[in-house]
């Protein structure tokens, strides 16, 4: 029993795995005061989640590190072994691997980052972390109306930037364009109807207007796109019941509801003002004349 134990304490192997150990205790002992030191030195939230990724990537640098230097004079004769044993490691985890490979597109092609309002693999949220097998999303949307906090807290693995679309609502053009409807009455004015729309949008998206034109321009030179008109725009159209029209403008993307409120509740004040000239119309319904019904009744004789 004494002499297996010698040969163990003596084995030089294990005497490299408690390097190891050792050298990871104080990996992490160092990490652990960095990111106390980045809690009291770093204000911002933005900069704090940012210095707390760069640490826990350096710590996992630094040990993938020091396990190289302990076994660095037997990676040569490991090297078939550790390629056979690689091969069926990629394959049973093969979800792990593309995930930490959609962790490095996203890190280091500009998919997406922290505080970008996305869609990933039908999940639409703002993204609060990125980790290197998941990404974590604040949803928006379901059972809420709008484009607001639904309460829910979804991981979604990264490799999914591979397999579907990823829509991002804030990368380069953090504004998007919305459009509300306005049935007024037949026989109203549509001329100050149409100028009423405009007018209201044009004094409450000024600044949305002119910020979203200096960003447009930047995406324009980025990108192979047509120019497009930032300006609010009304169009109309009549069908059976009333003139329609549509108010298109922009907004910043995460005020797209609380712009509505406000548009809908000065134009609402503005049509008051009209004193009958422009009217909300409402669904109207037209009994068309019957053709006239002819009965022909014939009297049933008893037998009796």
């Amino acid at each position: 029993m004494n002499t297996d134990l010698g040969k163990l304490i003596t084995n030089a192997d294990l005497w490299k795995l408690v390097h190891i150990a050792i050298g990871i205790l104080v990996i992490l002992f160092i990490a652990f005061l960095m990111r106390r030191a980045a809690s009291r030195y770093v204000t911002g939230s933005v900069e704090r989640y940012r210095v707390r990724k760069v640490i826990a990537f350096a710590a996992w640098l630094a040990v993938i590190l020091v396990v190289i230097a302990v076994f660095s004079e037997r990676l040569a004769t490991l090297g078939i072994t550790l390629g056979v044993v690689g091969a069926g490691v990629a394959l049973a985890l093969r979800d792990v691997i593309t995930s930490v490979a959609g962790w490095a597109t996203i890190s280091t092609g500009n998919v997406y980052k922290t505080g970008d309002r996305i869609q990933l693999a039908g999940v639409r949220g703002d993204v609060i972390d990125i980790g290197v097998f998941r990404t974590t999303l604040m949803e928006i949307g379901q059972w809420v109306q709008g484009d607001l906090y639904n309460g829910r807290i979804v991981r979604v693995a990264n490799n999914a930037v591979f397999k579907e679309a990823v829509y991002n609502y804030s990368a380069d053009f953090p504004f998007v364009w919305d459009e509300i409807t306005l049935p007024v009455k037949f026989g109203g004015d549509y001329k100050l109807a149409g100028e009423i729309l405009n007018r209201v949008a044009t004094d409450l998206l000024g600044e949305y207007v002119a910020s979203a034109k200096a960003t447009w321009k930047s995406v324009a030179q980025k990108y192979l796109i047509e120019e497009a008109r930032i300006e609010p725009m009304v169009t109309l159209v009549a069908n059976d019941n009333w003139v329609e029209f549509t108010l298109r403008y922009i907004t910043d993307y995460k005020l797209r509801r609380n712009t509505r409120h406000e548009l809908f509740t000065r134009i609402l004040k503005e049509l008051e003002k009209t004193n009958g000239r422009v009217e909300i119309a409402s669904g109207t319904y037209a009994i068309v004349e019957a053709p006239p019904l002819e009965l022909n009744i014939r009297e049933r004789k008893s037998d009796g």
